[in-house]
Parts: structure tokens; sequence; C-alpha cells
């Protein structure tokens, strides 16, 4: 498992209300609609992180305290 490159396609606009940036990985733009498809978010302490891929999930479960305050 590694990180993929996660770039928001080029053809599409997207409002800033539906691009996050994951915690894991800082600088990668995320798709919430995409994140949330694909079970790539987690709710922590009353916030919604999304996440960019399935490396990422298990990094933010071992510790969600190092990324949520990052």
């Amino acid at each position: 498992m590694g990180h993929h490159n996660h770039e928001l396609p080029s053809d599409q606009e997207f409002n800033a209300d539906e691009v996050a940036e994951c915690p894991v990985m800082k600088g990668t733009q995320v798709i919430k609609a995409d994140a949330e498809e694909e079970g790539l978010v987690r709710d922590y302490r009353g916030t919604r992180y999304y996440l960019c891929c399935d490396a990422c999930a298990p990094m933010f479960d071992a510790d969600p305290d190092r990324y949520a305050a990052a």
C-alpha cells in the first residue's frame, strides 16, 4: 500500500466546500464526495477529516491527535 497522487481533475472546477486537504499528506487535495464514496473519511472530536488514499487511513486511525492538530 502506498500513497496515491490524487490531483484534482483539471477539466473540472470545484468549489472550496467540495475540496479538503488530507491531514496525513499535507498539501494533497481531496474531493470530499470521492473520499466519502471510498470510505476515506474519519469523524474525530466533532470534525470530519477527508483522507486521500487507503494508506492514510491506518496512519490517521493510529494517531488521530497528531493529524487532527496539524
